[in-house]
């Protein structure tokens, strides 16, 4: 079974501009400087996490504080989310063809309903995200629970992702890696949109 595991921010979700405005709402809520291309730099290279823990740790804030002050926000700015061009082609494509789908995202719950405001929660057999208690990429632990239970080989699986995190991930899950900003290199397969996805995948 040819297994397709999906990043969703970045990847699958033009997101980055409803991102920017929780992490400015937080700010705005500590009285925090915000300055955007700095914010979208480092998010970009590292992670929301990442980004909140440094911040936390140089303002003396609570990190689950001033991650909940973002949180709060969320829903309110999911109509800034659209899909990334070829999105919903790919995934009915990978649907036709018999592959099984997934999510695997640092994003929290909100994820399941921006897939169904989207029209797109049919495709996955499975979503998994931030909230779900696994640990952090690039952790190979949730590639390998997805193919512990749905039982698909690793070789024949493909993470689709956005940064290096991602390519990190599908490496030491021990999977196949296509990324749309990484560079082609020895654990990883460059994609310049969505649509390349099918030039790559091997049907099993």
């Amino acid at each position: 079974m040819t297994a397709l595991i999906w990043d969703l921010d970045g990847t699958l979700f033009d997101s980055y501009d409803a991102i920017l405005s929780g992490i400015e709402a937080a700010y705005a809520h500590y009285d925090l400087a915000y300055d955007q291309e700095t914010v979208k730099s480092f998010i970009l290279k590292e992670s929301v996490h990442a980004l909140f823990q440094q911040v936390a740790e140089e303002n003396g804030i609570d990190y689950h504080a001033l991650n909940a002050a973002r949180a709060e926000n969320l829903t309110t700015h999911n109509h800034l989310v659209k899909l990334l061009p070829g999105a919903k082609d790919i995934l009915k494509w990978a649907h036709q063809e018999g592959y099984a789908q997934f999510i695997y995202t640092h994003k929290g719950h909100n994820a399941h309903r921006l897939l169904a405001d989207l029209g797109v929660a049919h495709y996955f057999t499975e979503v998994v995200t931030g909230d779900d208690g696994f640990k952090r990429k690039p952790d190979p632990e949730v590639l390998n629970y997805l193919a512990d239970k749905y039982g698909f080989e690793k070789e024949d699986a493909y993470y689709i992702g956005d940064r290096q995190l991602d390519a990190e991930s599908a490496r030491n899950a021990g999977v196949k890696s296509l990324n749309l900003t990484v560079e082609t290199n020895s654990y990883n397969q460059h994609i310049p949109d969505l649509h390349a996805v099918a030039q790559h995948v091997q049907k099993k």
